[in-house]
């Protein structure tokens, strides 16, 4: 199994990020942090120090592509280019096609695709043969929920850059992993819970919930093993196996038969 020795990670604060960098750093990797929360990637910094780990950190906004650039030459500069590097900066957004605004669509796109983007640009220049880029996709990416058009899109888009970037590091011996996770209890999934749509709720029970643990041990493991696509959880990887192989038609029967259902029972009784 690969033991990375210099780990890059954005969206570092909290979440599935967070505890990548952590799985990272009991490993024994040097890690680099980013976020575009300064408050959340001082506590990582301060948990960090307390247990004698080297971890550097900078506040930083996957959307400007500049500013990404110079904290990662910087962090280069002081830990050494990533063997692995890791890109989970992203937001949630879960509303009807009809109530969301361009402004909304857009900055979810910016975030989670041309983020990827740009972290994705900002790092491959830097990594050496044997290293893995990694880009946190969704298994919204792979199978398509209700009133998660900007996010879908966006996730959807994550991993058609990675097949790309595959595609085209490979002949350079740099690996590429998308990562597919279900619903994963994280502060962005507890925000969404609020608001969520009925429908929603009812398929993403399908694909079932992870603790942040088990998932990121999962993710981990996997990213060790060098595999390209990575889908935490068996129930997720079945749920993704129907959505590529029964036809179609049959997929879209099922999925309309349990949308109408759930409308039923969200509808107001009279």
């Amino acid at each position: 199994m690969r033991q990375f020795e210099r780990v890059f990670v954005t969206g570092a604060a909290s979440g599935i990020g967070r505890r990548l960098a952590e799985l990272a750093l009991q490993s024994g990797a040097s890690v680099a942090a980013f976020d575009a929360d300064p408050e959340g990637l001082a506590r990582l910094q301060e948990a960090a120090s307390g247990r004698g780990q080297r971890l550097q950190s900078a506040p930083v906004d996957v959307r400007r592509p500049d500013e990404l650039e110079e904290a990662i030459e910087r962090a280069a500069g002081q830990l050494g280019a990533p063997d692995l590097a890791i890109n989970c900066a992203g937001i949630q957004l879960a509303k009807p096609f009809e109530s969301l605004s361009a402004e909304e669509f857009t900055r979810v796109i910016e975030i989670n695709l041309i983020g990827s983007r740009n972290f994705s640009a900002a790092v491959l220049p830097r990594m050496d043969r044997g290293s893995r880029l990694a880009l946190v996709s969704s298994l919204a990416g792979l199978v398509p929920n209700y009133s998660y058009a900007a996010y879908g899109a966006s996730k959807y888009g994550v991993i058609g850059l990675a097949e790309v970037l595959r595609l085209e590091y490979k002949p350079r011996g740099i690996g590429v992993s998308v990562i597919c996770p279900p619903e994963v209890e994280t502060n962005l999934v507890y925000e969404e819970r609020k608001t969520m749509h009925p429908v929603s709720r009812a398929l993403k029970q399908m694909a079932g919930t992870m603790n942040v643990d088990d998932a990121c041990a999962e993710i981990f493991a996997a990213l060790q093993k060098e595999r390209f696509l990575i889908i935490p959880s068996r129930r997720a990887r079945a749920v993704a196996w129907v959505a590529k192989y029964v036809p179609a038609g049959l997929a879209h029967a099922g999925t309309d038969l349990a949308i109408k259902l759930a409308l039923a029972r969200s509808a107001p009784r009279a």
